[in-house]
């Protein structure tokens, strides 16, 4: 199923939800959960569940998923996790992926790691200036990092470079944290900690609401 068919599909509402809860939850999501989050019942939720598999947008593991284990811990269940595959749409098709990699790639041979730096952290003042209302959880949001809050600091489920930085991780790893802490000012403080799977920044010592 290509990019255009697979999106479509979200325009259901129903799926749309449950798709929204599998990906916010960065952990396999059991159809019951999923049915209940999306006030729907189960044998629906796991009817849409399954086309969403199919479009690629999510993944089906079977896995315990109580706390229990060992003998009388039940069968393995069913359970979704968001998909690592990146969907692009547009009409017509635009390719801006292959110029970001070129840019990427020539930054690189130039040697213009500080500034490329730069250059992203005047860009994330310039988000950051048009964008006053909410919270530093909200802009960061608003640009696509899905921030979630663990041990008192907003750690980033989503990576919206995640495509390039497979290919340059430190040239793109450095601008994500510099675009990061233009975008925050002195709202808070951006730093690396990477993990599998997530942004590799994080950001704490948050000043304002």
């Amino acid at each position: 199923m290509d990019s255009d068919e697979a999106v479509a599909l979200l325009g259901d509402p129903v799926r749309r939800e449950l798709y929204r809860f599998v990906a916010a939850q960065g952990r396999p999501v059991g159809r019951a959960e999923a049915a209940e989050a999306a006030g729907v019942a189960r044998g629906l939720a796991a009817f849409h569940l399954d086309k969403l598999v199919d479009a690629g947008l999510l993944t089906a593991e079977f896995k315990r998923l109580g706390e229990r284990t060992g003998p009388g811990s039940g069968r393995p269940a069913k359970a979704y996790r968001r998909s690592g595959t990146e969907h692009l749409v547009s009409l017509p098709p635009r390719d801006y992926r292959t110029l970001a990699l070129i840019l990427a790639e020539v930054v690189d041979l130039l040697g213009g790691d500080e500034l490329a730096e730069e250059a992203a952290r005047r860009a994330g003042r310039k988000l950051a200036a048009g964008d006053q209302s909410g919270s530093v959880r909200e802009l960061l949001a608003r640009q696509g990092y899905e921030p979630y809050e663990e041990d008192g600091v907003l750690r980033l489920r989503n990576c919206p470079f995640h495509v390039l930085a497979g290919e340059h991780p430190l040239l793109v790893c450095s601008m994500n944290l510099s675009l990061c802490q233009g975008l925050l000012g002195d709202g808070a403080t951006a730093g690396l900690d990477p993990r599998p799977g997530e942004c590799c920044v994080v950001v704490s010592k948050i000043n304002k609401n």
